[in-house]
């Protein structure tokens, strides 16, 4: 093990710890944040709109707060853009995530101050905690490849706004940076066919422990690495590759041909990332079929 690897090893065992610890009495965790964040928003626009103050329950909640479509809350987010505060949450975004779903056409979604750390030190945690229980803490020795979309961001309405994966580039944190590719200029390319393949030329020769991204530009990433190569296979090429972390959508089709062109055993994780918040992760192997939600509770 490397000095990173050794270094990360205290953090991690009281990490895993305290996961195992929350996961044991998920109720209790997710009341206690749940109560957190109806105090947290009651002096807020949307807060004061659905009586946060009478809120003391989930049932409470459900009363007072209905389920509405994008359109329906766009007006306040439109309040924000005109530069009102502690709308939707206490002061203003930093960031505003533009996202395309099936509806609604593009959603203007707020990260907040409070929200970012969440996104970022969800996914350090998640993969920590993955990285400890199956021995494996030396992935951080190595080189590790987050695809993404790009770090450049546009002004809306005076907001830094782009895709979730391309602000999250702006906050990782300094002892991460040594070991994260792709690099800036790389990064930046508009066209996703060429930003493949200088992934892939920026790559092949280093010493690569971990892949992380959307399935499908997972795989992208795996032919053409394969493709521009004389090898047989990606373990060839990536004989240090010991983690892919994946999500976004269904795995198991893609996962014949990825374990095709990988030629060997890797360790495969799985997370369920949103625009809206970090949501789960694999708790387990991925034959378990269980994702963790963040405030402890199992999905099946």
């Amino acid at each position: 093990m490397g000095f990173r690897s050794i270094a990360i090893q205290p953090y991690a065992k009281l990490l895993s710890r305290k996961i195992e610890r929350e996961k044991s009495n998920p109720h209790y965790y997710q009341d206690k944040i749940f109560k957190e964040l109806i105090k947290r928003g009651r002096q807020t626009c949307f807060g004061k709109d659905h009586d946060f103050r009478q809120i003391k329950t989930y049932a409470d909640f459900k009363s007072r707060v209905p389920l509405r479509s994008y359109e329906e809350l766009s007006p306040y987010v439109q309040r924000i853009f005109e530069g009102e505060k502690d709308v939707l949450w206490p002061g203003k975004p930093i960031y505003f995530v533009g996202t395309s779903g099936t509806t609604s056409g593009i959603k203007y979604i707020p990260l907040t101050k409070d929200s970012m750390p969440h996104h970022m030190g969800t996914a350090r945690n998640a993969v920590i905690n993955y990285a400890y229980r199956q021995n494996i803490l030396d992935i951080f020795d190595g080189k590790m490849l987050f695809l993404s979309g790009s770090p450049i961001l546009s002004n809306h309405h005076g907001f830094p706004t782009g895709r979730l994966s391309g602000i999250v580039n702006h906050v990782i944190p300094n002892w991460l940076q040594w070991n994260k590719l792709p690099k800036w200029d790389t990064n930046v390319i508009d066209d996703w066919e060429m930003k493949i393949d200088q992934i892939v030329k920026d790559t092949s020769s280093e010493k690569m422990t971990m892949i992380s991204g959307i399935t499908p530009w997972l795989l992208m990433y795996l032919e053409r690495m394969l493709d521009s190569s004389s090898k047989n296979s990606i373990l060839e090429i990536l004989p240090f590759l010991k983690l892919m972390v994946h999500g976004g959508v269904n795995y198991k089709p893609y996962s014949p041909r990825i374990n095709e062109l990988l030629g060997g055993h890797i360790h495969f994780f799985e997370t369920y990332p949103s625009t809206e918040g970090f949501v789960a992760f694999q708790e387990g192997n991925i034959e378990d079929g269980l994702l963790l939600n963040v405030n402890g509770g199992v999905f099946f």
